[in-house]
């Protein structure tokens, strides 16, 4: 693997996913990150990697959905690797404005797919990141596996449940090298302060109220990012091509338990203002439609495999996020306000496709 695309890698488990590989693993080839950089998508999240890594480590502002642009991309860089992240990702924003997951999850992917076909002569993996969401809702018993049928329940998990469907079909119909894998929910350092993690270690430090849905009973398995980007990073080097796999965190918590973690432990690293427990800021509030109930992932296969398992539990990983925050407070002011926009037009020359000034 010389030459790995890395799509949406300016997001959180993009980000993440990047910053492991040249820094922490054994990956000695070049990163090409292609990113729209939608208002989630911040490039500053990766400024470091580009001063210390400026061989390796190549950035294109591309929406994926742009044919010409990312066939571009797979010509002039050679690409021989495609690591998938790009995606509209956030549930309740589908359920408003459906037409962009639609768009980037499936049209987005489809044209990854063409241009992967095109170069199938160099071509040694299409490695798609989706969600444990394809799978619809558990009851209080059982896991999601990988021989569990598809039901999504909100626009979001349905356009990622297309965008399986279409990787797997050009593995059986192209012999494209594929690998899809279905995560529990991440959290961990970049995350954007929308998500329920670092909205609520940025409503308790402020002493805002905690928005928690319906009863908060809610069950989510959680993973923390960087155990997830260990897992990819041994699926693209040992998975089986055309194989699906697994990946969850072994935590699951119902939602008011883990409010009321995150409670716990800042109040352990940072007294409130009033010197009251935090957990008195939490606020149930309208669920919202389609909830699914519980989600649980079973990894089984991939331990079997590989021999992956999570390195964090749930304390330690929230400890570790709970840190990063207070001490990035700069990034989190800057994105809570919009300023690492500013940030990117100060330092990016932006047409299309066109590649930081390295000046």
């Amino acid at each position: 693997m010389k030459n790995m695309l890395v799509t949406g890698g300016c997001g959180f488990i993009g980000t993440n996913f990047i910053r492991y590989l040249l820094n922490e693993s054994d990956f000695s080839g070049r990163v090409i990150n292609v990113d729209k950089l939608t208002y989630a998508g911040n490039p500053e999240n990766l400024f470091d990697i580009e001063r210390d890594f400026p061989e390796r480590y190549i950035f294109v502002k591309v929406d994926i959905c742009d044919c010409d642009g990312i066939a571009r991309i797979f010509d002039d860089y050679e690409i021989d690797t495609v690591c998938h992240f790009a995606a509209e990702s956030h549930v309740d924003r589908s359920i408003v404005s459906p037409d962009a997951f639609i768009q980037t999850n499936i049209v987005g992917t489809f044209n990854l797919l063409e241009s992967a076909k095109s170069n199938q002569d160099r071509l040694q993996l299409f490695y798609h990141i989706s969600t444990d969401e394809v799978f619809g809702s558990l009851g209080r018993e059982g896991f999601f596996t990988e021989e569990t049928p598809y039901r999504p329940n909100s626009p979001y998990s349905a356009s990622k449940a297309a965008s399986d469907h279409l990787v797997r079909a050009y593995y059986k119909t192209y012999g494209l090298p594929v690998i899809i894998s279905n995560c529990s929910n991440n959290y961990g350092p970049y995350q954007f302060p929308e998500k329920l993690i670092p909205l609520i270690i940025l409503n308790a430090l402020e002493g805002k109220p905690l928005p928690v849905y319906g009863d908060g009973r809610y069950i989510r398995d959680w993973l923390y990012v960087r155990d997830h980007c260990i897992a990819i990073w041994e699926l693209i080097k040992n998975g089986k091509r055309g194989g699906t796999y697994n990946i969850g965190g072994n935590n699951e918590v119902e939602n008011i338990n883990l409010v009321e973690m995150i409670c716990d432990i800042l109040d352990g690293l940072q007294k409130s203002k009033d010197n009251k427990s935090r957990r008195e800021l939490i606020a149930f509030v309208k669920d919202r439609p389609g909830h699914d109930r519980r989600y649980a992932i079973d990894s089984t296969k991939l331990k079997k495999e590989l021999g992956w398992v999570p390195e964090e539990s749930l304390e330690t990983g929230i400890h570790k996020t709970i840190k990063w925050y207070l001490d990035n407070q700069e990034w989190v002011d800057r994105v809570r306000s919009g300023e690492y926009q500013s940030w990117i037009k100060e330092h990016y020359d932006f047409g299309n496709c066109i590649i930081r000034d390295k000046n």
